[in-house]
């Protein structure tokens, strides 16, 4: 049901608001993985080092996981239409310059601008989603295939990325956006009205942003150089001494705030808070899996670019149909029995992938978690982006949107550099290289185990056993 609005432009149906809306969001995730397949393109065209590769992912999903939380609040305060064709804007433009992009350093640097607009994008988009469709049943169906295309567009970029590395050239992997980013903008400037405004104020906590933006940011530069550096170097310990006065001044800044960037009320809410802790690992085990295995079917397997995403064709197919049939079990029992299966499926699935061995199989060897990891995903996803809205007053649907989203993409970040370093670390002894690198990919996703496994106890002792259509604990007025 579409709620009531300013007028400002001729409304489309629910069905083609969500597909504009989906579609942003899509161009969000698939910036993600789609250069997961073209990284030995880039490193062999831009000159990046084996150290310096993963910025191509790190810079992007950094920005975008700092900046969730001031993008999920603008959208709240200045309107959620208007931040999503500004992050779109920007988001396109910076799409092309990467693409341009001349060598390794500007390459990185515009993957961060990218991913500070996609911050813009993806809570003012979700945002949208949550005022115009009722809680309850409705919102679930929208959860569900919202979930479909956010995970689609992560492993339809691995296929993408393939096809268009080896048939064009890794730069399309970016100038794809630009055709579609103009066409949604376009539409939803046509289609998509403005929310009217729930919020009382237009004071947007400046100060606060700040804080937690450089304190995520600095965590996440911490971890993902700590390998590099060494855990005990005077750099890396300095780095997460900063961090640690960041994020603590923020939170004491929210305390006193009139207008707080974050409202510590709202995680009240006992499911928005277990959802949020969850979804960090979950996600972290996730991209970094994308990230290793994509690496290992590439280098040990020796798969072309385009076999490589293909071999990940049974995700996306798995994941949209589990998400978009779990959304009517999760409004019917709650949130938890999927919270406890699907992190199961997930864990049994990376234990598997942790015996990949040098002679592997694909079908022996890969296939079985391909296919079972997107099953417990779907089971998993919904359910917590349901958890983590459900019950949260209307004005505050961009903040928690954006708490939901820098769970997430702070969480991959993390996740991304701490199995890549364990695989570095753990991959060495042998004179055979081919030998360490499958040594550091097991015990990568063996860490991967641990990161899910973690995420269950989170479901078993904070999510709480209701359904979504009742109410989710105290709101934030």
């Amino acid at each position: 049901m579409i709620r009531n609005t300013k007028g400002r432009v001729p409304s489309g149906s629910p069905g083609l608001i969500f597909v504009l809306l989906a579609v942003a969001q899509f161009m969000v995730v698939l910036d993600v993985s789609i250069v997961n397949v073209a990284l030995p393109a880039i490193k062999a065209s831009l000159g990046f080092t084996t150290q310096s590769l993963p910025w191509v992912i790190t810079a992007y999903a950094i920005a975008f996981g700092g900046f969730l939380l001031l993008g999920g609040r603008a959208a709240d305060l200045f309107g959620r239409r208007r931040m999503l064709l500004v992050g779109m804007s920007g988001f396109t433009v910076f799409s092309l310059l990467i693409g341009l992009a001349p060598n390794a350093g500007a390459l990185v640097a515009l993957r961060a601008l990218q991913g500070l607009t996609a911050a813009l994008m993806s809570p003012a988009a979700l945002s949208l989603v949550i005022v115009n469709f009722a809680e309850g049943a409705e919102r679930n169906r929208a959860f569900g295939l919202w979930t479909t295309v956010a995970t689609a567009g992560a492993a339809s970029g691995l296929i993408m990325g393939g096809l268009l590395s080896q048939y064009l050239n890794w730069r399309w992997s970016f100038f794809i956006n630009v055709p579609g980013g103009l066409i949604d903008i376009l539409l939803i400037l046509r289609f998509v009205p403005e929310p009217a405004p729930t919020a009382d104020h237009k004071h947007l906590d400046l100060a606060g942003a700040l804080l937690v933006t450089a304190g995520l940011i600095t965590v996440d530069f911490t971890v993902t150089q700590g390998p590099e550096w060494g855990w005990t170097s005077p750099a890396i310990l300095g780095s997460f001494c900063l961090a640690v006065a960041l994020l603590a001044a923020f939170v004491g800044n929210e305390r006193r705030s009139p207008h707080p960037l974050v409202p510590l009320s709202i995680f009240r809410n006992r499911n928005l808070t277990g959802a949020n802790l969850m979804m960090a690992p979950v996600y972290a085990a996730m991209m970094g899996m994308f990230f290793l295995l994509s690496l290992y079917i590439q280098a040990v397997l020796h798969y072309s670019p385009v076999m490589t995403g293909l071999a990940f064709l049974p995700f996306p197919v798995i994941m949209g149909f589990t998400s978009s049939r779990v959304s009517k079990f999760v409004t019917k029992y709650g949130f938890r029995p999927f919270l406890l299966t699907g992190p199961l499926i997930v864990a049994g699935a990376l234990a598997w992938l942790s015996r990949v061995p040098v002679a592997g199989s694909y079908w022996i060897d890969v296939f079985p978690s391909v296919a079972l990891i997107p099953l417990g995903m779907g089971m998993t996803f919904m359910p917590l982006v349901s958890a983590a809205t459900t019950g949260v007053a209307r004005k505050n649907a961009g903040l928690a949107s954006g708490l939901i989203n820098t769970s997430q993409m702070m969480g991959g970040a993390l996740g991304l550099a701490a199995l890549t370093g364990v695989s570095a670390s753990m991959g060495q002894g042998d004179s055979n290289p081919v030998v360490n690198l499958v040594k550091g990919y097991g015990a990568a996703f063996l860490v991967a185990v641990a990161f899910i496994l973690f995420a269950l106890v989170l479901a078993l002792t904070v999510i709480q056993s209701r359904k979504p259509t009742e109410e989710a604990g105290p709101l934030v007025e």
